[in-house]
């Protein structure tokens, strides 16, 4: 099935789609594996959601309540830390991603939207201690498996 095919065919039995990357290790720049969203700002009007580091059944898992709670039609805010999502109330953000800038990461959406300017949004979790990525006692094992592409501008 061709990707675009595949891509269709997701939206039309879920209402969206979910792309996962492996990661690249033998390359001069190596990237952590990753999960993202299509079709969430066609279907919502709310960003598409990217996730670094996790198996992709646990990433679908992740993005699927987030899906879950747009249809309930809760507001989740984006670029600041909220509670909520996560277990525990394990702190969570939503990162507005300069999509001009890390275009090569999201084929789906360039495919899916074509043309069409779309919004992505990195959904930034915390390590067991509950640590964000940016902060200080963020567990240094996890740095490269998390990147933080989204802006950090008015998270705390």
């Amino acid at each position: 099935m061709a990707f675009r095919e595949k891509l269709e065919w997701m939206v039309e039995t879920q209402g969206w789609a979910v792309v996962p990357v492996p990661a690249v290790l033998d390359a001069e720049r190596p990237s952590p594996g990753y999960t993202y969203t299509v079709a969430l700002e066609t279907a919502f009007g709310f960003p598409e959601v990217v996730v670094f580091g996790l198996k992709p059944s646990d990433a679908r898992g992740l993005l699927g309540m987030v899906v879950d709670l747009l249809r309930d039609g809760v507001e989740i805010p984006v670029g600041t830390l909220f509670t909520g999502l996560l277990d525990h109330e394990l702190r969570a953000a939503l990162l507005p991603v300069d999509v001009d800038e890390w275009a090569e990461l999201f084929a789906g959406g360039e495919e899916w939207y074509g043309t069409s300017e779309f919004r992505v949004v990195q959904l930034a979790y915390p390590d067991p201690n509950g640590w964000m990525p940016w902060e200080s006692g963020f567990d240094q094992h996890r740095v490269r498996s998390q990147p933080v592409i989204g802006s950090l501008a008015g998270v705390g």
